[in-house]
């Protein structure tokens, strides 16, 4: 079984999945993977302590999301649970905890969908337990084994993300701060400038204002961690309501 990639994408709220190209970028993106034999998703929308794992069986999604036509709330998506990978995780995380009755959040759901729309991936969803980029990096290295299983580590967020500054319009051009973000993070993660990442806050141009609240950028420390050394290439670029939707491959 050859080792598993690594993924950061940007999901997006539930309406991106209306977006044509952004669907097809990420079924294209899917199909040029290996095929996993499971997924373990960690989602800007799951925070939680202790590190907790979501249910290992089919039960119904989380639409964590208010305000939206109904259409938005009638979308099913019934994967497989993974209760193998459960056990897996159960002896590379210590002291996680279990959630059965928690379904997948939009940050999982909503890319799977187009990404695997058989439904037919066992999925596992995994919360962060904290926003701290360090601690996030470090339980990303405790998953790295999981990609010899076949599993895909996928970290969901946006890599910008403030909506009260969003431009109207899905195809209107960044805003400068989201502009600037958008390349200080392409460069560093291509260039494998871990540091700089971990300390985006102090490094990255308009840090603040593309991230006020920073849970939309954490799920990509899991995913470096997870990833470690190797090639890093962004494979979906380009803004949505001038937020970047920019989104990495790390094999």
């Amino acid at each position: 079984m050859s080792r598993m990639p690594v993924l950061y994408l940007s999901h997006g709220a539930p309406p991106l999945a209306d977006d044509p190209e952004w669907t097809a970028e990420l079924a294209r993106w899917s199909a040029e993977l290996p095929r996993p034999e499971a997924v373990l998703m960690v989602s800007a929308h799951w925070e939680e302590a202790p590190v907790s794992i979501g249910a290992t069986r089919t039960v119904p999604l989380v639409y964590d999301f208010w305000g939206f036509e109904q259409r938005y709330y009638d979308v099913r998506y019934e994967a497989p649970g993974a209760p193998g990978l459960a056990a897996d995780l159960r002896g590379l995380v210590p002291g996680l905890h279990q959630d059965e009755e928690r379904g997948l959040d939009h940050g999982a759901y909503v890319p799977l969908v187009e990404m695997y729309p058989d439904a037919d991936v066992p999925v596992l969803q995994l919360s962060m337990p904290t926003l701290d980029p360090a601690r996030l990096y470090e339980l990303g290295r405790r998953l790295a084994p999981l990609r010899d299983q076949g599993v895909l580590v996928v970290g969901s967020g946006f890599t910008t993300h403030n909506l009260r500054e969003m431009r109207p319009g899905p195809g209107a051009p960044p805003p400068a701060w989201s502009a600037e973000f958008d390349d200080w993070t392409d460069r560093a993660v291509r260039s494998g400038d871990t540091d700089a990442l971990l300390d985006f806050r102090a490094k990255a141009p308009a840090a603040r204002i593309a991230h006020p609240r920073t849970e939309h950028f954490a799920p990509l420390f899991v995913a470096l961690g997870a990833a470690g050394e190797g090639e890093r290439r962004s494979v979906i670029d380009g803004y949505w309501y001038g937020l970047s939707k920019r989104s990495f491959q790390f094999s």
